[in-house]
């Protein structure tokens, strides 16, 4: 195949520079065939090519003026020379070459992408998580803060004893019925009684020597003493006459029942709290019943509404309002209903306190929410005195303290007679935040 320009045969080399040439003149510029960039099967296909035929493909004359790296034949061939490009190797998305020198070249001399800083993005991580709980928790302590009912002003009981070492809450069960439905007073057999009394009383010690957890039999023999109505400011003077402990509070509410409690004991009260009915049920049922088992011989009781087997079983909230507030059904009586109040709010708080209910915010915030909208304080009662006392109350359960029932000597006309040189030792004992060695019944 004759690879010269037209007119032009190998006899016409003779005299020209070039293959077996003597000539020190060089030959003209020879015009070469283009060669197809990314031709398949060389540098890579290019995958904008033509689908010509074998052979040659046909190229396209190049349109402007004849000048370096054209074809200076007239052809309109791209010559490649002086051009700077490179062939082979398909062109990038910006048109360029992808050989040797070219961009894609360069993003490999540059080397492999730099490994991630695990130390870093660690820390940030840490970082993170950290304010998130952060910001939770401040979320959480004003969401519930804001939802405390602080009612009860102490500031209004007078004559109070000195206070000593440790706190003392007076923790109080009352039967109010407000907010319940007709149906549920039905189904949780709590009656229709207009206003409230108290189902309940107990006094919470916490301090260095564990807690304490002492019942107040509501049938308690106690002289109400001279006091000032939390309402009208009056004062009423004590007539020295002695009745039941719950005539206190169903005369002037948690006030006087503080100023009774303080007067009959020498132990000054410095929190209060008070939940209802409807309040205990719900909780219950927010942490999903508690588990507890019913002494041999099972318990009946029409009034409450108890009626459970023998064994270990889940209460629900109806259930264990039915528990804490039976008492005829018991041998003992209101000491015995007094126990059995002791010993389902420590399996409460007990279960209450649990990795699967505080850390999670689906079982958490119901439980709050359930406490807290029924919960009645005193002006002074704050999260952090209403968390001492709830894991308080969970190391009772937990063997760190001590459950009993205030100290009896006796009964009178159908009231429970405190033995007082007992009540007295045992209130020293308090006091100064001592191990409590006195018995209760």
């Amino acid at each position: 195949m004759n690879d010269w320009p037209d007119a032009w045969s190998d006899d016409n080399r003779n005299n020209r520079y070039g293959r077996g040439s003597a000539n020190a003149q060089p030959e003209g510029a020879r015009a070469m065939r283009q060669v197809q960039r990314g031709q398949a099967g060389q540098y890579g296909q290019n995958p904008a090519a033509p689908p010509y035929g074998g052979g040659i493909p046909q190229q396209q004359p190049y349109a402007g003026d004849q000048g370096q790296g054209q074809d200076p034949y007239g052809n309109g061939f791209d010559s490649g020379y002086n051009t700077g490009q490179v062939y082979g190797g398909a062109p990038d998305a910006g048109g360029q070459g992808g050989g040797p020198g070219g961009p894609g070249a360069m993003a490999s001399s540059r080397g492999a992408r730099p490994a991630p800083n695990w130390r870093k993005r660690i820390k940030w991580t840490a970082i993170t998580v950290v304010t998130l709980l952060v910001v939770v928790s401040v979320g959480t302590y004003f969401w519930a803060d804001s939802k405390l009912n602080r009612q009860v002003d102490l500031s209004k009981v007078i004559d109070r004893p000195d206070g000593g070492k440790g706190t003392n809450y007076l923790i109080v069960g009352s039967d109010s019925r407000a907010g319940m439905s007709a149906e549920e007073k039905k189904a949780l057999h709590t009656g229709s009684a207009e206003g409230k009394r108290t189902d309940s009383m107990m006094i919470l010690h916490t301090g260095d020597n564990g807690p304490t957890l002492i019942s107040l039999p509501r049938d308690s023999d106690v002289e109400i003493p001279t006091f000032v109505g939390s309402e009208s400011g009056k004062t009423y003077k004590g007539t020295g006459k002695h009745t039941k402990l719950n005539a206190a509070y169903a005369t002037d509410g948690p006030e006087l029942l503080v100023r009774t409690v303080e007067f009959n004991t020498g132990l000054r009260i410095d929190h209060y709290v008070e939940i209802g009915f409807a309040g205990f049920a719900n909780i219950v049922d927010a942490v999903g019943g508690v588990d507890l088992t019913i002494p041999k011989g099972g318990m009946k009781d029409t009034k409450s509404g108890a009626n459970f087997s023998a064994g270990e079983q889940t209460l629900n909230g109806q259930q264990a309002l039915a528990f804490v507030r039976t008492r005829y059904a018991l041998a003992g009586s209101d000491l015995d209903r007094t126990k059995n109040q002791q010993k389902f709010l420590a399996a409460l708080a007990s279960q209450t306190a649990t990795p699967g209910t505080i850390l999670n915010p689906f079982k958490l915030y119901p439980t709050m929410s359930a406490g807290l909208d029924t919960l009645i304080v005193d002006k002074d009662m704050g999260l952090f005195d209403l968390g001492d006392m709830f894991w308080a109350m969970k190391g009772v359960t937990g063997g760190d303290g001590k459950s009993m029932n205030m100290p009896i000597s006796g009964s009178t006309g159908g009231n429970l007679v405190w033995d007082k040189t007992k009540v007295k030792k045992l209130v020293d004992e308090l006091k100064n935040d001592e191990t409590v060695t006195v018995t209760g019944n």
